[in-house]
Order: structure tokens, then sequence, then C-alpha cells
């Protein structure tokens, strides 16, 4: 009785809408226009999405997963696409491993083979396909009908820069981002993307500045999350939220999830050990480093360089680099 006292409210209100919207026009071009209780009134319709993990990636997302080389994205990633798994299809665009290195990351020291999900299904590049004109608009084709015809609505590509070998350029990061996007909206797909950070500095916070490419990158994906690698144990990992649209700001800077990387039988994944501030993972810099710093800011500013070059160079944010320089 309930659930019919809403529908027909919403339907109410939704005549109404249309009433004090007939003189102004649904669609101009590629624009859509209604009034904002129709927007929300016809939202309210749909489910809520789900969490697909924690509160970092949710259903209908497309999320980015980043960071510096050889800290665990493609196994925290792996280890997300079989959870979802045990409940829903997913697609694992593996385009860094071979199978043959996927079977021994994935087998224990007897030999014995790790069992996934039935519903997991990985996915690699024909090699003998790699000479194709316009490679990016046809790896994007050949994702969006691999997922089409196996039915899957969860993508997780690893990585960004098979997508897109020019993604440090605003341009072609706008393009490949539009082309995911209109994916997601026209199918109804959630994607993981996986990208790397430059080297960076244990001394500094993970920032959005530490995605590699063009920050356009940042601005349109939903949510994005990071792994950083702890300064107090080379052994610790922490993951850091870094941007959120649905649910709440989990684990920013003042609660990062601490986990270990080990092998439990024949699955390696990331065990949570618990929670931190990040600040307690991060290196503190001594008076030799403070000092190297200055110098170095001093000599690339004696260069002629920038502020802003000066910042990208070394690492740090440009509000420092001046501060040093005002001294």
């Amino acid at each position: 009785m309930g659930g019919f006292n809403f529908y027909q409210a919403i339907d109410t209100e939704l005549k109404k809408a249309d009433q004090l919207a007939e003189s102004v026009p649904e669609q101009i071009g590629m624009l859509e226009i209604k009034t904002a209780n129709r927007t929300i009134m016809e939202a309210a319709l749909r489910p809520d999405p789900d969490a697909l993990y924690l509160t970092l990636w949710y259903e209908g997302e497309v999320c980015c997963l980043f960071s510096d080389s050889n800290l665990g994205k493609s196994i925290l990633a792996m280890q997300i696409a079989a959870q979802i798994a045990e409940t829903k299809k997913v697609l694992y665009f593996d385009f860094e491993l071979s199978d043959k290195q996927f079977q021994l990351r994935y087998s224990d020291e007897q030999g014995n083979l790790n069992v996934f999900p039935d519903n997991l299904f990985r996915v690699e590049i024909n090699r003998e396909s790699l000479d194709v004109s316009n490679f990016e608009e046809a790896i994007i084709l050949d994702i969006e009908q691999a997922a089409l015809q196996t039915g899957v609505k969860v993508l997780i590509i690893d990585n960004l820069t098979y997508l897109c070998v020019a993604s440090e350029k605003g341009d072609a990061a706008a393009i490949l981002m539009k082309q995911l996007m209109s994916l997601k909206k026209k199918h109804d797909f959630s994607i993981l993307i996986l990208a790397h950070t430059p080297k960076r500095s244990l001394f500094n916070p993970i920032t959005q500045n530490d995605l590699a490419g063009s920050k356009k990158l940042f601005n349109f994906f939903d949510s994005v999350f990071a792994i950083g690698k702890s300064a107090k144990d080379s052994n610790l990992r922490y993951i850091k939220q870094l941007k959120v649209r649905y649910g709440n700001y989990t684990y920013d800077s003042d609660n990062v999830i601490v986990a270990t990387i080990e092998k439990i039988g024949a699955f390696l994944q990331f065990v949570n050990i618990g929670y931190a501030t990040e600040k307690e993972h991060l290196k503190e810099p001594s008076e030799k480093d403070v000092s190297q710093e200055i110098e170095n800011i001093k000599q690339l500013s004696g260069q002629g360089k920038s502020i802003r070059e000066i910042a990208k160079e070394l690492n740090i944010s440009k509000s420092k680099v001046g501060r040093i320089l005002k001294k």
C-alpha cells in the first residue's frame, strides 16, 4: 500500500511538472531540458546504485584506481573482480599479463591453481591484431562488443595506457573519457580503469595531481582511489579515496586502509590490517632533505624555470615553491 501511494504521489507531481513546463522545449540539439522537480522524481523511480567495492566504486560509475608501479594495483583489481563475480558477471581486460604470468601469479608453491568464480571472464588482446589502423577507436569498439555479446555490465580495464597512448595530452584524454562516459550511459556499464602515477616522493600525500597524464582525466572520473606505499614498512600499502559522487567520503587522509599483500592458498590478495592517517605512512623529511629541496628549487629557478615547471619536476606543490622563493 505504501509503495502504491509513493508512486501515485510521484505520478501526480510529474503531471504538475508537465503542466508547468508546457512552454519549455524538452530538447534543443543534444541538450535535454527538464524541471529540477521532474529530474529528481524520475530518478527516484529508479533503484539506488549498489556499492561494488566498499564506498570506493558504485554501479554506473566510471572509476579510476591508480598507483606507482609495482604497488599491486592489478592484484587489488583482480581481487575486486573476483569479489564482484560472486554475484555478477565481470569482464577483466588484462592488457598487462600473459596467460602464463597470470597462471603463475595465482598458483601456490605446490602448483595448485586458484579457482575463480565462473562469472569472472579474463580478456586479452590478440597480438596479431595490434597493427590495425586507429587502434584506440578499435579497442573501445571491441570492449563495447565484448560486453554486449557476453551480457556483462561490470568492466575492469588494466590499464589506461592501452586505451589511450596519448593520455597525457588534454585533447586525447578528453576524447577517451567522452567515449567511456558514452558507453556507461548507453549501456549502463560500471567501469573501473587502472592507471599509473609518475614516480612520487614518499614525503608527500597522494593527490589528484599524481594521476599520470592530463588533469582532465581526473575531472571526468566519477570516483577515484589510489594505492600508496608506506614509508614505515616497504611491505605495507595504504588505500586512499580521492573522489566520490555516491556514498560517503570514507577513506580520506584521516582514515586510509592499511594492507599487506599476501598469497593465501593460491590467491594473491590485499589483506586489510587496519586503518590509519596517511601522515603516519609518509616519510618525515630530515634537515638534510629540507636543505636539499630548497637548494634544488633555487637552482631550477636560477635556470629560468617557472614555479609551475619547478613544482612539476620536483613533484611538490606550486604554493610550496612560491613560499621558498619568497624567502
